[in-house]
């Protein structure tokens, strides 16, 4: 029997043995994108093995495959797990064994040298493999306990505060492994409900850090300052305190963009101020909603660029009308084309039971607007004004990042 023959003879049972040893392996493994491009990372070792059998067989004998044994694990090693790293080297080194066994070279120089090679990537795919699955484990710990930081960080908002029924979120980006800087408060005062929703530059534990101080100063404002401006400037004034003793602006993070919001007690009107921040909605019982950008836009909290007095800005919020606020999370999020999502577009026309609803429908919306895969944290926070007769709702303040629960006021 010549090579040519004897490589052809072997070939049909090695492409069989691979396609069991490598397809239909066990989940686990760690493949990026979407599911087109998933499938193709996990049937592509298996195809570069079956290709170099297919080759092997009917290539002139001076011409060798070996280069596609030797990709096929190394491929697999990034991607897959430990145990079909394993596999995919072992179906790589019993390929080329198989076919020098069946065309008589085994034991020549060349193809024991081929046989070597193949050895050593796969040995060195199994330790790419545990390299990439500690980076990615020690990536999951930082974000845990980022997001465990931030959980103990935001305040979980009452059910109803003041009369007024509230809901908030935070959803964490799936395409980043560290926490933002996202923050929502609400505090109940002398001078009515007040609330702050910002976003803190920057991500990670630093950010957290700056979050607690924004919420810590405005809890304590938000109950001394007979205005909402002088809330404002009270925040201006810890982060500058805040900034020296850490030497530098650079330690909290540079810059934090706000909307401050006050409903005062018995009245139907809002105001706001707004630092740099997205501008909220306010939606009404009929399906109208206003866009409530601010007459004088004002630099971020924390710019150091100068001082100036804030102005609030005021709007009717009459019975069954809700203010949305939110980070630019939501507003910047794309789709596939690279398309902002439009939350006033979105929403126009659409009425909702209460805050609850509001949120839930819209973080579904931004999920099928950007495939499921966003690339930075945002918080929601909705307050309603209740209409006569309508009842509480309760409240759900949730951490969504990576599979994780749930959390319930």
């Amino acid at each position: 029997m010549g090579k040519a023959e004897g490589r052809r003879s072997g070939t049909a049972g090695s492409i069989d043995a691979v396609g069991r040893a490598v397809f239909g392996a066990p989940g686990g493994d760690v493949t990026p994108g979407g599911r087109g491009s998933r499938r193709f990372v996990r049937m592509l070792p298996a195809l570069l093995i079956i290709g170099g059998l297919i080759f092997d067989s009917l290539a002139p004998p001076n011409f060798t495959a070996v280069p596609l044994f030797v990709a096929a694990p190394l491929i697999a090693a990034p991607f897959f797990s430990r145990s079909r790293t394993v596999r995919t080297g072992i179906a790589a080194v019993v390929s080329v064994i198989a076919m020098r066994l069946s065309d008589g070279t085994s034991t020549q120089v060349v193809p024991v040298i081929e046989m070597i090679t193949v050895l050593t990537a796969a040995v060195l795919a199994l330790v790419i493999n545990g390299v990439v699955r500690r980076g990615n484990e020690q990536l999951a710990s930082a974000r845990v306990i980022a997001e465990t930081a931030m959980r103990a960080v935001l305040p979980t908002p009452a059910e109803r505060i003041g009369g007024l029924q509230v809901a908030a979120r935070y959803e964490a980006a799936q395409a980043d492994e560290f926490v933002g800087g996202d923050l929502f408060a609400v505090a109940d005062t002398p001078y009515g409900v007040r609330l702050v929703v910002g976003d803190v530059r920057g991500k990670g534990l630093g950010a957290v850090e700056a979050v607690a101080v924004i919420i810590g100063s405005f809890r304590e404002a938000a109950e001394q300052e007979r205005s909402l401006e002088g809330v404002a400037q009270r925040l201006e004034r810890a982060l500058a305190r805040e900034g020296t003793r850490r030497y530098g602006l650079d330690a909290m993070e540079g810059f934090i963009t706000a909307v401050l919001a006050e409903i005062p007690p018995g009245s139907a009107s809002l105001r706001l101020v707004n630092r740099g921040h997205p501008e909220p909605i306010l939606l009404h019982a009929d399906g109208t909603l206003e866009v409530l950008a601010p007459s004088m836009p004002a630099l971020p909290l924390g710019m150091d660029l100068g001082v100036w007095p804030d102005r609030a800005d005021e709007w009717e919020m009459p019975a069954g009308a809700t203010l949305l606020a939110f980070t630019d999370g939501l507003s910047e999020a794309r789709d596939a084309n690279g398309v902002f999502y439009d939350p006033a577009a979105r929403l126009r026309g659409r009425i909702f039971p209460g805050p609850e609803e509001l949120l839930s429908a819209l973080t579904d919306d931004v999920r099928l607007h950007t495939g499921g895969r966003t690339t930075d944290d945002m918080a929601l926070l909705a307050v309603g004004r209740p209409a006569e007769g309508q009842p509480a709702r309760r409240t759900t303040v949730k951490i969504v990042g990576r599979g994780e629960d749930t959390v319930r006021s």
